[in-house]
């Protein structure tokens, strides 16, 4: 589709407004979203009109508008409009012209550059994206982490007597803490594709070391809900396998298992099915995935149906990104992760890896 507008009897006033005028055809015809979406892009034409004629006004004009996001897109369109009459026009007035309003679109390129609001829209919504979000995750993470650390250092009497509520509280603070660092974690580890921190080589670990730190971490959250909490530890062996992917699977499923749970019990279990091979399952009793849903569990970023946890719930996020990321270490270290689920009644997780004895 061409980008300019079909030739008109009468002449536009001067070359911006012809420029406008075309650059309004060329939306038009771009079969926008939303009738408002639309409307909106217009009145901004309209707008810029106004700033390209006063371009060293544009800063305090674009600071108040309400379509600054849109005005790049809508800048481009209105440059290539000059370019496209510049050509039609082909003499040396013209060309004085339309070189002069190619000034004032940088002018007022530069009057976007310097909105600090724009400059995040702008990033959030261009090709480096990923990385902005990447960052702002990564700079979450070392605050979280000093967080943990304190809240550890008080829970466990080192800056005097902390008492049993006082102790409940801290952990439920820790466990929340815990919880957004592991977002953060999930989304810098999904943005190189998820999985590849599972290294090749294997380690020696306890499954009871994992099953204790899954403990400590998920608790105070099933406390502060009512919940109870069965974790069945497995025998204190050795085995070889790769402890961080997999304690970050058990705490998410066991995590998400609290925040969709009013009601009963969440458990984590290990089924040895033979020498090897283990079972993991993590199971509640809460209202179930919803068939619809569950044709969507593992998307990033999923849209919302629903209020999420039941009032008043302790509840983490729900972009999907944990769950997510839960299929591909499972994928990763060498299991399937499956999900069965009954309405009212609740909701099964489990995979199986195989685990040798160190």
């Amino acid at each position: 589709m061409a980008e300019s507008a079909p030739a008109r009897d009468t002449p536009p006033a001067d070359l911006l407004s012809g420029a406008i005028h075309s650059a309004g055809y060329v939306i038009s015809q771009r079969d926008f979203a939303l009738p408002l979406d639309l409307a909106l892009a217009q009145s901004a034409l309209h707008e810029l009109d106004r700033a390209l004629r006063a371009p060293e006004q544009a800063a305090e004009m674009l600071r108040t508008a309400t379509w600054t996001p849109m005005a790049r897109p809508l800048l481009d369109i209105i440059r290539r409009q000059i370019l496209h009459a510049a050509e039609r026009a082909g003499d040396g007035e013209g060309y004085a012209e339309s070189h002069a309003l190619l000034m004032a679109v940088e002018r007022v390129q530069d009057a976007l550059h310097d909105d600090d609001l724009y400059a995040v829209v702008d990033r959030l919504s261009g090709a480096g994206a990923l990385e902005l979000l990447v960052e702002v995750a990564h700079d979450m993470r070392s605050p979280l982490g000093s967080i943990l650390f304190l809240v550890d250092r008080v829970r466990s009497g080192s800056s005097g007597p902390v008492s049993e509520p006082a102790s409940r509280q801290l952990g439920l603070v820790y466990s929340a803490a815990f919880g957004l660092s592991g977002l953060a974690s999930d989304l810098m580890e999904l943005s190189r594709g998820g999985g590849r921190l599972v290294g090749p080589d294997a380690s020696e670990f306890s499954l009871a070391e994992v099953f204790r730190r899954v403990r400590e971490l998920v608790q105070p959250v099933a406390e502060e809900k009512g919940l109870g909490l069965i974790i069945d530890t497995p025998p204190r062996d050795v085995r070889r396998g790769h402890p961080a992917a997999l304690v970050r699977v058990l705490l998410n499923l066991a995590t998400n298992a609290c925040k969709f749970t009013a009601h009963g019990e969440v458990a984590v279990r290990a089924v040895m099915l033979s020498n090897e091979q283990v079972r993991f399952e993590v199971q509640d009793t809460g209202r179930g995935v919803p068939a619809e849903v569950a044709q969507r569990l593992y998307q990033t970023f999923r849209p919302r149906t629903g209020s999420g946890a039941s009032s008043g719930a302790v509840a983490f996020s729900s972009a999907g990104l944990g769950l997510a990321l839960c299929r591909k270490l499972t994928a990763a270290m060498g299991g399937t992760l499956e999900m069965h689920s009954t309405d009212n009644q609740g909701t099964l997780f489990a995979f199986t890896l195989a685990l040798p004895h160190g």
